[in-house]
């Protein structure tokens, strides 16, 4: 389980703990599940906890959210490499889902999606508006993984953008695994706990004026909105 990190010292704690139930009830046993914390670069405690919790601990100074999911996912020692934003928290049952989905040899690639930690009228639009692209795309959010082998076969998280990294690799594990006969998969009965504090801290409508960002790159093919990726993941008041 790879945990990219930018001072996560409040939330690591809740996620670590989620990861620890998950793998006392993993079929494989605890010990088949490795923990990796990508600390990037962060300025608070977030090594210092991680480090408490037992994860192994990896430094990744380049401010690039691809570049630490990078850094976590080329030490892997593991068959399979399983990604996790470090303000959330997975499903009990989560290793044995993902186990099974892999071991079925028909998926590349897969999401276990996210049950929101609030709601609100806002996010029941947003959610509203998001599923469709979900269905169909087959990309979702939560814990994302796939293959070790796979996931160095695609070069990993594109390093070169400073966000919509985490649209393009399943993207590119989708073209890889259609040359298997092989697709994306979705597994909702282990969602994951979905962090809301980027709406309480932007807005809960704030999903919108991200859209319109996402639409202004569409058209100037320009993914390098470096005020964009500072103020929403490195200057977010952590």
């Amino acid at each position: 389980m790879i945990i990219p990190a930018y001072n996560e010292e409040q939330y690591l704690p809740r996620l670590l703990d989620s990861i620890d139930v998950a793998r006392s009830n993993y079929s494989g046993g605890p010990a088949a599940v490795e923990v990796i914390v990508a600390d990037n670069d962060s300025n608070d405690r977030t090594a210092e906890v991680a480090a408490a919790h037992g994860a192994r601990v990896v430094r990744v100074e380049k401010r690039r959210i691809a570049a630490a999911r990078n850094g976590g996912g080329r030490v892997a020692r593991g068959e399979i490499v399983c990604f996790i934003d470090g303000d959330s928290a997975i499903h009990p049952q989560t290793f044995d889902a993902i186990d099974k989905a892999i071991r079925s040899g028909h998926y590349v690639a897969g999401f276990t999606g996210v049950t929101l930690e609030r709601k609100s009228f806002a996010l029941l639009i947003t959610y509203c508006l998001m599923m469709p692209m979900v269905f169909l795309t087959g990309i979702d959010t939560g814990v994302v993984f796939c293959r070790r082998e796979d996931f160095e076969a695609v070069g990993g998280y594109d390093e070169s953008r400073l966000y919509a990294e985490d649209v393009i690799f399943p993207l590119a594990l989708r073209r890889l695994g259609r040359a298997r006969g092989q697709r994306l998969t979705r597994l909702p009965q282990v969602k994951a706990l979905g962090c809301t504090r980027k709406f309480d801290q932007f807005g809960d409508w704030h999903y919108f004026w991200m859209l319109g960002h996402v639409f202004k790159s569409l058209v100037t093919r320009n993914w390098h909105d470096e005020n964009l990726a500072e103020r929403y993941w490195y200057n977010s008041g952590r």
